[in-house]
Parts: structure tokens; sequence; C-alpha cells
């Protein structure tokens, strides 16, 4: 039984990620059987994926057509990103209380390496090191469930991130507000770690709307 679970839960996360990534899509049709071959697994921990990618807000099921491909709206990208403004501002106000120095490290060597690949033009890399920033910084927090919550809404909105961070200018800025986040709680400072991790994701936000408009 937990084999069956675990593959269920393996082939939703497969699902999950391509969706996010933009490897369906919108409104595009996802057969059991072809999905079923494609992953090699039997058609039961595929519908149950699908019901689970429903209850999520990625697919739809409708009766006697299947499955769709809903994906994420304009409006889900913002909403996630004022949400997720609130909830990074606490992680690094928490995070004053309980990073580590390995965690401390961890930051600091990962804002060396996006200056190394600013420099190199490397957006790639530069999204990758992005991704890993605010990752231990979810995980030093001292909550996993803020951490959970956090991941998740930072998966749901990748592409939105990597059109953001494709513009140079951004991509550089985005990098020092990383390096002040990270003084401020090195300062112990929560107050200003919490108000600058805010404000990072709501600049965010701001270029992702100049993005639209250019």
């Amino acid at each position: 039984m937990n084999d069956h679970y675990s593959l269920g839960g393996k082939v939703f996360t497969q699902l999950k990620n391509s969706i996010l990534a933009g490897e369906f899509e919108d409104g595009a049709e996802l057969r059991e059987i072809s999905l079923s071959k494609k992953l090699g697994v039997s058609r039961t921990p595929v519908r149950e994926a699908l019901r689970q990618l429903e209850q999520e807000g990625l697919v739809e099921i409708f009766p006697n057509r299947g499955a769709h491909v809903k994906g994420i709206t304009a409006k889900d990208v913002e909403d996630i990103f004022r949400i997720r403004a609130r909830l990074e501002g606490l992680c690094a106000e928490m995070a004053v209380s309980f990073i580590t120095q390995p965690q401390l490290d961890k930051l600091e060597e990962i804002i060396l390496l996006s200056k190394f690949y600013e420099e190199k033009k490397d957006m790639e890399h530069l999204l990758n090191m992005d991704s890993q920033f605010h990752e231990v910084l979810f995980e030093s927090c001292g909550s996993k469930m803020l951490e959970h919550q956090l991941k998740d809404y930072h998966q749901y909105v990748q592409k939105a991130r990597l059109r953001s961070l494709k513009r140079q200018e951004r991509a550089k800025k985005s990098t020092q507000e990383h390096e002040e986040i990270l003084e401020a709680i090195k300062a112990k400072d929560a107050k200003k770690a919490d108000e600058l991790a805010t404000r990072h994701i709501l600049n965010a936000i701001a270029n992702i709307h100049m993005e639209h408009e250019s």
C-alpha cells in the first residue's frame, strides 16, 4: 500500500512540475492512457494524480471529456506574489532567531556566485542561485509549516520569476536585495529583515508588470 501511494505521489509531483514549467499549454487534454505510457505506470496512479491536481486548481476534469490543464492565470501569479511577500517577510524575521552558521555561510556563497553569473550574463545559473537563496532562507525560519508553504508558492511562480530575472537590471538588483536581507539577518535586526524581504517580493511583482507593459 505504501508503494502504491508513493507511486501516486511521484506521478502527481511529475505532472505538477510539468504544468508549472509550461510543458503543457493551457486547455491541453491530459489523457490517462498517454500519461501512463509516458510515465511507465498504470492508469490508477495517473487518475489519482489528476484528481489531486484538480484540487490544487491546476487541472479541470469534465464529465465525458477528461482532464484539461487549467494552469496559472496572471491574477493567480500576482495573488501568490502578494501572499508570498507577507510570508517571506515573516520568514526573514524568524530566521534572525533560528538561522545556523552553515546556513549563513551558504547564503554568502550563493550571493558571491550570483554576482559571478551576473557578470557572465548566465541567466540559467542565476535563476538557480535565486532559487537556492530563497530555499535556504525558507529552511532557516525554524518553522516546517512556513517553509513548506513558501516552497510551494515559490514553485508555482517559476515561469514568472524567470521572465523577471531575464531583465539584466532586475537580476542585479535582486542580488543586491538578497545581500541586504542577509546583512539584516546577520545584524539580528528582525524588523529590517522583515521589511527588506517583503519589499524584495513586491519589487518582483512591479518588475513583472513592467515586463508586461514593455
